[in-house]
């Protein structure tokens, strides 16, 4: 048997003491059988002589107990008074504690009838819940004062008192209530003293397998949870220490319950725990009124039917001292005249803080009446003398609190005087001191929002608006953001709750949609990409990259720019480092793609290919051990990247790819990237990858494949890719000039040919061929004059309305038509003359079959062209660039409308050429001496078709290659256009016949001057 007894004494007489005796007595009713004891509380009210205290633990062993069968032992005294005018004072003897009832009360002075006992430092209570099977205790759940309720509620507690009762110590056992699910009896468990863990688990599974139950507990006491520092706690740094009386080879939580949530704690930035076999700790780092709450430690021991807590906790009360805002209204007060007293009111904010501060104010120049305490803090009414002091005013409020720390917060009072130069009052901006910037907070946001006045020779001048207004649910994800890893709860858990908060947040987008919510958001994702290690969880995964592709939307460009001065790293440049790193981080495969970001991955073994493909864009890595390859693509993100070379566009989106392997053995990757607009004809394209160090885009290591294959990339390092366009088409240096020259001399030159002709006409067309033969000529020289006259006016397209540059193009495609077609004519006279010699047709029939193939079929075809290409359409029929006919590809474009004709007109007079040639050698011989000078004539004409298909058809022969070839090719390119343009501009024909009647016709003319 074992007896445990309490003392609790009111003084009666002087020399008299009352004594509450507890007394644990067994075996008792409950226990049915079995070897292990049981315990029973009494409590009994003693009064003795104060002599006979020392003798009281013999006296009450010898009296109290007569049963042969009880036995007391291990009496101590809990409690000990001192009569006092108001009744008795008590105290607790060392090893025992006041009850939380007492210690609510806040006294230690009782009334003499009180009862009120220390409680032993070791006392354990336990808060159960017992799950039924259902089953015989049905009736558990009916009505309190029913009769089957009483039975049943009698016979589970003696079970349980009868289990629970051999335990040492054990004091009382009492059902609060039942449940349902099936049935559930929640319980509370008393001991006076410790108790061994083996033996209540020992306990509590007999108890389980009489029951055909399972049980959870809750112990208080096992743990005991103590600060090393008085409270409130006032230092910076705190520590938190629980301790066991023995090993439970558990380990152990802890929790901190603030604003009715319980997170958990784990090392951080702002906590350390530290585990020992029997004690665990939590040194706070840093103290803020994020720590403020009720702390628990836990211990979780989990068997086959029962789930023991062994758990303590303690409110930690902290002296937090206040973050002070300190402002004046009006900020910037006015004095008219330097006699007047301006009225000022100083406020100190400090939010919504509970803690109580004792404020007081300081001052410099100002006058100040009573502080009063406001809804966020304190103010004070100032007077400030219009008399310009030597020192601006200044007003500094002081906060100190109950650990009689202090601090201070301070401000002056600018105050305009006399003809100061200010800004006038303009909205809600006040009148602002010149110099100057005036502050107001930002109205339903987080933030403040600024604008300068700045110092001009009369007055102030307002600057533009400065806004750092931030949406407060986004400012409330970059500060929770900010401190995932501060220990409060699991960083991993954290930061998929930010990443959740602000995919909602940016779902709407007019939250987003100003530069400084855009600088949040993407802080957000620069924070959590310092801190996270990786990332695991695939709707965490989702949260993060749904946020990232709403950063992207396109009617948020403005979002990304700023007037005012930024910082050194542009937002665009943050974003994309901080997303890279965190799509690394991210260790899910199936990620689903988004509107604006499309992430892939491809597991790759040693030295195999990894293919990835986003938005369309081909990215294939060679490496030789590349192991897991990661390609994500960002829509939109090009526009916002900075460039310094600003002859160069982006054409392409950002494709960043990265690898698991961290060596830096070779690497190739090849991007295929579909052009976001098509390239221009002799327009360079530049592959690049994103430097960080020199913070703009570079050619290094990557190289473009040419127009062959002009989307296609090989870079030699792994980065983060885009495809630059030139902003004008290749300069070919000096083809201008060498074309200005040509067609100035070539203008000149079939200026001075037309009036040869004109001039030995009737001498030279003797003949119907040759008069044919001379028509031809003219019409071609004439068309060859209009062309290049075009050609010359519309040299600089930049300075040419798109009207004119319309008409040049037709006009050039028209004439330079013609003219293959008056070639043609020539052409086809020479080869009916050859293959029918006896067959004469009229100059007439000659002259109009040849004005309709000169002009009207080319003007067909000029007319036709223009109509189907949208009634000569921009882009279309012809390029702004060039005002030109338009080359889209291989048979596409306007241009094939010329090339086409011309081809075929070349191809033909070659074969004229061919069928002459060979007639005229084989009737060389049987040529009579009458047609001798039908001969010569036949042969001139030969020989003219033979210098004119060379000189006009390999000219453009060269202009075929020209169109053909892309400037960007390389040196072949160049050369063929230099060959063109020298060769189109200064061709040339010499013809003997005209020699002598144009040497009469000179000859003439100077004898009619002299």
């Amino acid at each position: 048997m074992h007896l445990c007894w309490i003392t609790s004494a009111n003084m009666i007489l002087n020399m008299m003491w009352t004594f509450i005796l507890l007394f644990l007595l067994g075996p008792n009713v409950w226990q049915a059988n079995g070897e292990d004891n049981s315990t029973q509380m009494y409590y009994v009210k003693l009064i003795i002589e104060e002599s006979a205290i020392a003798n009281i633990t013999e006296t009450l062993s010898e009296t109290f107990v007569s049963n042969t069968h009880l036995k007391v032992d291990n009496l101590q005294t809990t409690t000990t008074c001192q009569s006092v005018p108001d009744g008795a004072e008590c105290s607790c003897t060392p090893g025992f504690r006041w009850s939380e009832t007492v210690c609510q009360e806040n006294t230690c002075t009782f009334p003499g009838n009180n009862t009120h006992t220390c409680v032993s430092n070791t006392t354990v209570s336990i808060n159960g819940s017992l799950f039924l099977n259902g089953g015989g205790h049905h009736n558990c759940l009916k009505l309190k004062d029913s009769n089957k309720f009483q039975e049943c509620n009698n016979k589970l507690l003696k079970q349980m008192r009868t289990v629970y009762s051999t335990l040492p110590g054990f004091n009382t056992l009492t059902i609060i209530k039942y449940r349902v699910g099936s049935v559930i009896a929640d319980f509370e468990l008393n001991f006076v003293q410790s108790i061994n863990q083996q033996d209540l688990i020992k306990r509590s599974e007999n108890l389980s397998s009489s029951l055909s139950a399972s049980l959870s507990l809750e112990t208080t006491g096992v743990v005991q949870l103590s600060l090393l520092s008085q409270s409130p706690v006032c230092n910076e740094k705190h520590t938190l220490k629980c301790t066991l009386r023995e090993t439970l080879n558990a380990p152990p939580v802890w929790q901190l319950r603030s604003n009715n949530r319980v997170i958990e704690i784990y090392n951080g930035t702002e906590a350390i725990v530290v585990t020992e076999p029997q004690e665990t700790r939590v040194t706070l780092t840093v103290l803020s009124k994020l720590w403020e709450g009720e702390y628990s430690c836990t211990y979780h021991q989990q068997f086959d039917s029962i789930n023991i807590s062994h758990k303590a906790s303690f409110v930690l009360d902290l002296a937090l001292l206040p973050d002070i805002l300190i402002t004046t209204e009006p900020a910037f007060p006015r004095c008219k005249q330097s006699s007047d007293l301006q009225l000022v009111r100083v406020r100190c904010e400090t939010g919504n803080s509970s803690e109580q501060y004792v404020v007081s104010w300081t001052h410099e120049d100002v006058f100040h009446g009573a502080s009063e305490q406001t809804e966020y803090g304190f103010a004070v009414e100032a007077i400030v003398s219009c008399t310009k002091p030597l020192k601006t005013p200044r007003m500094t409020c002081t906060f100190r609190n109950r650990c009689n720390k202090t601090r201070a917060a301070s401000t002056d009072v600018n105050v305009i005087y006399g003809n100061y130069s200010f800004c006038a009052a303009d909205g809600d901006w006040g009148e602002t001191k010149a110099g100057f910037t005036a502050v107001l907070k930002c109205t339903e946001a987080a933030g403040q929002r600024r604008r300068d006045c700045k110092l001009s020779a009369t007055q102030g001048t307002w600057g533009p608006e400065v806004s750092a207004c931030v949406n407060r649910d986004l400012d409330l994800v970059l500060q929770t953001a900010n401190m995932v890893d501060n220990g409060l709860g699991l960083m991993d858990e954290n930061a998929a709750g930010v990443f959740s908060q602000l995919e909602s947040v940016t779902n709407d987008l007019q939250s987003i949609n100003t530069f400084p919510n855009m600088n949040a958001s993407v802080q957000v994702f620069m924070s959590l990409s310092h801190k996270l290690n990786y990332i695991n969880n695939e709707t965490t995964a989702n949260d993060f990259l749904d946020s990232s592709s709403n950063l992207l939307e396109k009617s948020l460009p403005e979002s990304w720019t700023t007037t005012a001065d930024e910082d050194s790293v542009s937002l665009a440049e943050r974003y994309l480092s901080s997303v890279e790193h965190l799509i690394y981080l991210t260790n899910v495969t199936n990620v689903p793609k988004k509107k604006n970001i499309e992430v892939a991955t491809s597991i790759c073994t040693q030295k195999s290919h990894c293919n990835n493909t986003v938005f369309n864009v081909t990215v294939t890595v060679d490496s030789p051990d590349p192991g897991s390859v990661k390609t994500a693509g960002f829509k939109e993100l090009e526009n916002y990247l900075p460039s310094k070379d600003e002859t160069f566009k982006p054409n392409s989106i950002v494709v960043s790819t990265t690898t698991e392997s961290k060596q830096r053995a070779a690497v190739e990757v090849r991007i295929h990237f579909p052009l976001l607009k098509p390239r221009p004809r002799n327009v360079q394209m530049k592959c690049v990858a994103w430097d960080n160090s020199s913070q703009d885009w570079s050619g290094d290591g990557c190289e473009w494949q040419g127009s062959s294959d002009e989307g296609l990339c090989i870079c030699k390092h792994l980065s983060s890719f885009a495809i630059l366009m030139s902003r004008y088409p290749v300069h070919i240096i000096g083809l201008t000039e060498v074309t200005y020259v040509g067609l100035s001399v070539s203008v000149i030159s079939l200026v001075i040919s037309l009036t040869i002709e004109l001039m030995v006409w009737s001498a030279v067309v003797k003949t119907n061929t040759l008069y044919l033969r001379h028509t031809a000529h003219i019409n071609v020289s004439l068309c060859l004059l209009v062309a290049d006259l075009c050609f010359l006016a519309s040299s600089s397209p930049s300075h040419v309305s798109e009207m004119w540059c319309r008409i040049f193009a037709v006009l050039k495609h028209f004439c330079y038509l013609s003219m293959f077609f008056w070639m043609w004519c020539l052409s086809n006279m020479l080869l009916h003359q050859t293959i029918f010699p006896m067959h004469s047709a009229s100059k007439k029939t000659y002259l109009r079959l040849s004005l309709f193939l000169g002009y009207m079929c080319p003007l067909l075809i000029v007319v036709i062209t223009f109509l189907f290409y949208k009634a000569g359409a921009e882009g279309e029929y012809f390029s702004r660039e060039t005002c030109w006919l338009l080359y889209s590809g291989l048979m596409a474009g306007s241009i094939h409308t010329f090339v086409v004709p011309v081809g075929i007109i070349i191809c033909v007079n070659v074969f004229s050429m061919m069928v002459v040639i060979m007639k005229l050698l084989d009737h060389r011989k049987n040529t009579e001496s009458s047609n001798k000078k039908d001969a010569k004539v036949a042969i001139t004409v030969m020989r003219s078709v033979i210098l004119l298909t060379p000189i006009f058809g390999v000219t453009w022969i060269f202009g075929f290659a020209v169109m053909l070839l892309d400037l960007t090719s390389g040196a072949i390119a160049l050369l063929v256009n230099y060959v063109f343009t020298l060769l189109n501009a200064f061709q040339v024909q010499y013809d003997p016949q005209v020699d002598v009647p144009l040497s009469v016709r000179l000859s003439n003319l100077s004898s009619l001057c002299f």
